[in-house]
């Protein structure tokens, strides 16, 4: 199975950063290009995902508008949810990579008023209670899209995902929510090898090697909630041993998580 994952993934036992950033770079013109797009949206979060996916963004936008002689932009969007305690890594991302153009749209009461009419409907059904903390953690990453996507389409951008093997080994995004996108330049990357990129990408060590969070709710970590660590999760996608619990924890969550890779079944 461990095989079968990596071909499926296409995930390299060892990478050269500059070759893969170039191949990335490319790719990410090449669809704006294909879509007659006006340039690139990027949510960045203050994590190294988004931090990556955002400099690879710049960087194609920059040489589009150089080569092409037309307006091309990258459009870095901050989304917190009220007070976001880490925010600042987000603007020290802006900042590294030279990115002005940055707005911020604060979902909060957005996702309180869904998770209300949530609650008056279960209340309907006769079931009294709050939604979970795991509930309204994904009507927050299904918010955020629906931000970046009114946004993107507006100003002729396509959003670009964050997404990359370590993730959609584990099943750890919401189809059709923080999983959507219009394109994913990360795909065939482990968490490692996305850090590989950010340190020749010039991302700030604050955000380079932070503990990995959705921002779902206070407290949660990536790690936490997998119960797998990304050192594990890197080896394993790079085809190196692993402890036999670690692997059986991996391949159970890619097991029970297909219906979040696979397209929806129709009939």
């Amino acid at each position: 199975m461990q095989q079968d994952i990596i071909a499926r993934f296409g995930v390299k036992p060892s990478i050269d950063v500059e070759e893969e950033i170039r191949k990335r770079t490319d790719f990410l013109k090449n669809q704006v290009l294909q879509a007659g797009a006006s340039g690139l949206l990027i949510a960045i979060s203050g994590g190294v995902d988004s931090a990556v996916a955002a400099a690879l963004c710049k960087k194609a936008t920059d040489e589009l508008a150089a080569e092409r002689g037309m307006p091309y932009m990258t459009v870095g969007v901050l989304q917190p949810y009220g007070t976001q305690e880490d925010i600042e890594d987000s603007r020290a991302v802006a900042r590294a990579i030279g990115l002005e153009t940055v707005v911020e749209t604060n979902i909060r009461d957005a996702v309180d008023e869904i998770v209300l009419e949530t609650e008056h409907a279960m209340k309907a059904l006769g079931i009294h209670r709050h939604m979970t903390k795991q509930g309204k953690g994904n009507v927050k990453a299904r918010t955020r899209m629906v931000v970046q996507y009114a946004l993107a389409n507006e100003l002729n951008l396509l959003v670009i995902g964050t997404d990359h093997a370590s993730e959609a080994l584990t099943g750890f995004f919401t189809k059709w929510g923080d999983g959507a996108a219009d394109a994913m330049p990360l795909s065939s990357l482990n968490k490692r090898q996305v850090r590989q990129l950010g340190a020749a990408l010039g991302i700030p060590d604050q955000v380079l090697y932070k503990t990995p969070t959705a921002g779902l709710w206070e407290g949660q970590t990536d790690e936490g909630e997998l119960g797998v660590s990304y050192e594990h999760n890197c080896d394993y996608l790079e085809g190196k041993p692993v402890p036999p619990d670690v692997r059986e924890k991996l391949e159970s969550w890619y097991r029970r998580t297909e219906h979040k890779r696979a397209p929806i079944p129709g009939i």
